[in-house]
């Protein structure tokens, strides 16, 4: 096998080698069955085994009760941004939104287009978006609050979850889903396109609360309504069997390899800790975002000039760091340390830090 990099891309991003070497496995002869993963019927007992171990061990991770339905879908969390506002505002009722970046700004965008009914409580743009806001006053009455759990761009989090009252929070928990517990208890709706901490692009994690599901109009295409994929266990049209297999057995890495979210939490609030207190100890690198909205999953930072990023990032690839430029529309670094990111890695890159400082500073 090809040696491998230290891969810090922000998503598609780095998988569980031990997933990789399975799907390879699976790909000349899935379960006994003759067949590739990739040519198994999506109707067969096979994959219908893979898609319900898959649903339970979401339960499990979660803890999960019976009102949530639990949905794999197509088309990104950016098909999401329109299909939640489809389904879940009834007429006469307004949703509320909270801007963080840019992942909700194009939430924001799709609601616009629809016409539908909404308001944005809080927004930290007056500040590029380095910080989560910490005073909102959701309306009364809101269908629901949306929010972005983390900002991939910006490298800011939520470090607990909003206070919505009687109103069911929807959250963009794309980047930092199954990166640690929470309690999903105040959520109507989340959901999470797979390629950062669950698997490869390509399928999109929807959990849904059954209180949701009956506000599902019948006068929108059948695709977007979830109540379809409800119906069907997700499989009312051939979904994507590689993605969902190998989401498959990143649920089983961290359910039976690492222990679960508790140990895992703790496993990616330590990485982060050895990279921040670097950067703060530090008079050449620049973190981008507040100390106490600072994300877990994706470090942000600058350097003294963009000839010097450039540089930085060009020798890290040289030196089997990948994935470390910063966002086309920000520019600068960042460091995406996503669950398969291992501790080793990520003292890789601060060795590294350290000679690219020492030597340019």
């Amino acid at each position: 096998m090809a040696v491998r990099i230290h891969n810090f891309n922000p998503g598609p991003a780095a998988l569980p080698l031990t997933v990789l070497e399975q799907t390879r496995e699976a790909m000349e002869d899935f379960a006994g069955s003759g067949m590739s993963v990739a040519e198994i019927s999506h109707r067969s007992p096979f994959f219908e085994n893979v898609i319900n171990q898959s649903i339970d061990r979401i339960r499990r991770l979660l803890n999960l009760n019976s009102d949530f339905k639990v949905l794999f879908l197509q088309g990104g969390a950016s098909l999401q941004f329109s299909m939640i506002p489809m389904n879940l505002i009834l007429p006469g009722s307004s949703a509320d939104y909270i801007n963080t970046g840019t992942w909700s700004t194009k939430a924001i965008k799709e609601i616009q287009i629809l016409e539908k009914p909404y308001k944005v409580i809080a927004c930290s743009e007056d500040r590029n978006f380095c910080y989560i806001p910490k005073e909102y006053t959701i309306s009364e009455g809101a269908a629901y609050v949306h929010y972005t759990s983390n900002n991939t761009i910006k490298g800011t989090q939520w470090n607990s979850v909003p206070q919505a009252r009687t109103s069911p929070l929807v959250s963009d928990m794309s980047s930092d889903i199954f990166s640690r517990p929470f309690d999903p208890s105040p959520f109507g709706l989340i959901y999470a396109g797979a390629q950062k901490n669950l698997g490869p692009a390509g399928v999109t994690l929807v959990i849904i609360r059954e209180d949701m599901l009956a506000r599902c109009p019948k006068n929108i295409p059948t695709m977007l309504r979830y109540t379809t994929h409800a119906e069907k266990n997700s499989l009312y049209n051939t979904p994507p069997c590689i993605s969902i297999y190998m989401v498959s057995l990143v649920l089983k890495w961290i359910e039976e390899t690492i222990g679960g979210l508790e140990a895992m939490g703790i496993r990616n609030r330590k990485k982060a800790e050895m990279l921040y207190d670097y950067l703060d100890k530090s008079d050449f690198y620049i973190g981008t975002a507040d100390k106490d909205s600072r994300s877990l999953m994706n470090i942000t930072f600058r350097l003294g000039s963009e000839e010097l990023e450039k540089k930085f990032t060009s020798e890290a690839t040289r030196n089997s760091l990948g994935g470390l430029k910063g966002h086309r529309s920000v520019g600068g670094c960042r460091a995406s340390l996503y669950n398969a990111i291992e501790p080793e890695s990520v003292k890789a890159l601060i060795d590294f830090m350290k000679e690219f400082a020492r030597v340019n500073g």
